[in-house]
């Protein structure tokens, strides 16, 4: 009887094998890295102005709102325009090197294009007046901006740390009176979060619903 396969068949066939395992490990791997924590923060990325939220923010006392004014009202937090920065910066700093890029652009009536730091991908949705209205403050998100001369991303912004937070909200919820608080900490966070569960309608069976986030 003819032989059927070649003597170099079951060595290809093993190393296809080991091909296909070594392939799913390595997509595994991948995938697990995409969707894990960070150990640490993102480095800050270079922008046109180093802007310091710790000057503006934790020495001069500037509001979130004051530049992100959309933030309660819109999806987006939303970007000054050139004329909030130079309503200071007309007299403050005006000749500053660093500020020139600034300057320029206002007087040219161009955009200022800054590098984004959190960005999702287009399958994800979110908005940010909602989370402001559901009490969760700047600091879940963004950390504690007052105390970065350059701002870097805090929150890895993977599904896994948003189903997080989705599944157990009551930990992150504050009053209404706390949402742009930076370094607010609750004296009873068990008792308060049960509270704030029921004050803002919130109802824990759909935050995990895939329509949440994906529409």
């Amino acid at each position: 009887m003819a032989q059927l396969f070649s003597p170099s068949f079951g060595f290809l066939l093993r190393l296809g094998v080991l091909a296909a395992v070594l392939a799913a490990v390595t997509l595994v791997s991948a995938w697990r890295a995409l969707t894990s924590y960070r150990a640490a923060p993102l480095d800050a990325l270079e922008q046109p102005v180093p802007f310091s939220h710790k000057h503006h923010v934790g020495d001069d006392g500037i509001d979130c709102r004051y530049c992100h004014s959309s933030v309660e009202s819109a999806a987006f937090a939303g970007m000054p325009p050139l004329s909030t920065c130079m309503s200071c910066h007309s007299q403050l700093f005006t000749d500053q090197p660093a500020l020139a890029p600034l300057v320029d652009a206002y007087l040219a009536r161009a955009v200022l294009r800054w590098q984004r730091l959190y960005k999702l991908p287009d399958f994800a949705y979110f908005n940010h007046s909602i989370h402001i209205a559901k009490g969760i403050g700047c600091a879940s998100c963004h950390g504690a901006v007052d105390q970065m001369p350059l701002t870097w991303r805090v929150a890895p912004l993977t599904m896994r740390w948003c189903l997080d937070c989705h599944r157990e909200p009551a930990a992150h919820l504050r009053p209404a009176t706390e949402i742009f608080n930076l370094h607010w900490q609750p004296r009873d966070p068990s008792a308060l979060g049960a509270r704030l569960l029921s004050a803002y309608h919130i109802d824990t069976r759909r935050l995990t619903d895939c329509s949440v986030c994906h529409r």
